[in-house]
């Protein structure tokens, strides 16, 4: 529910605590495709909640990209698909934080699943 004292950045706060819960909860222990997104950078983290460690991880900063772009994104997207399927994690929940699955997080999601990862 939208609260009319509340910044958008407060917000996407709200959303991203809300959805990150819910994935937590409904898991079934499955590690969490987690993929945040700034104005200069996409970053993508596989991370196992039970012992709160990330598996793996990839970014643009990471892959020496220029430019924060839907073609960088989908780069991130196979590349972390591809370390994950390399040590045999092919079923993850994927979490958007709060931002909308459109752009930028679409495009590493379906790159993801394009080259392995299921969820």
């Amino acid at each position: 529910m939208k609260q009319q004292n509340f910044n958008r950045k407060a917000q996407r706060a709200l959303r991203h605590k809300r959805t990150t819960n819910y994935l937590k909860a409904n898991s079934n222990k499955k590690p969490r495709l987690v993929v945040t997104k700034t104005n200069t950078n996409i970053i993508a983290q596989i991370i196992d909640d039970q012992t709160g460690k990330t598996l793996f991880s990839s970014s643009i900063s990471q892959l020496k990209l220029k430019g924060c772009n839907i073609k960088n994104a989908t780069l991130v997207g196979e590349d972390i698909a591809k370390k994950a399927v390399a040590n045999n994690t092919t079923i993850v929940v994927f979490d958007r934080g709060g931002n909308k699955y459109h752009g930028k997080v679409k495009a590493v999601a379906e790159a993801a699943r394009a080259n392995g990862l299921k969820f």
